[in-house]
């Protein structure tokens, strides 16, 4: 039995993290789950979400944005659009764009062009806000 997971997450622009950790929790499109040494082989797709994981007591969080997650001999590979720890997010920041994205869903329709992807956004930046008040804690 394994006592650890090697966490390996990746946007198509760099390798955000590779660390041994003890735990990880993902945003899984059909609902969070959790990945424990041993896990059963999985493949699966991620939604918009906050991704955690732990290593010894302490608890670390990444907004993450779509993708996928392979779970494979304690290996779990995050393949992800977008990848954010909670210390690199600039708050400030993050609200601003939470800001545009709700003030741009009030002046549209469901039937506008422009409106899911200003629903993704409205998403992304709240992840993006709830991820980053983590490190203030």
């Amino acid at each position: 039995m394994a006592d650890k997971l090697r966490l390996e997450l990746v946007t198509p622009y760099k390798r955000v993290l590779s660390e041994e950790v003890d735990e990880v929790t993902a945003p899984g499109a059909l609902g969070e789950f959790g990945v424990l040494p041993d896990h059963t082989p999985l493949l699966t797709t991620l939604k918009v979400g906050e991704l955690t994981y732990k290593k010894g007591t302490q608890t670390f969080h990444v907004a993450v944005n779509w993708g996928y997650v392979e779970i494979e001999d304690n290996v779990v590979t995050v393949l992800v659009e977008t990848a954010e720890p909670a210390d690199q997010i600039d708050l400030e920041r993050a609200k601003a764009a939470l800001g545009r994205a709700e003030q741009a869903l009030k002046t549209l329709s469901g039937e506008d062009k422009d409106f899911k992807a200003m629903e993704a956004a409205l998403a992304r930046a709240l992840i993006r806000v709830q991820v980053a008040s983590r490190k203030l804690h």
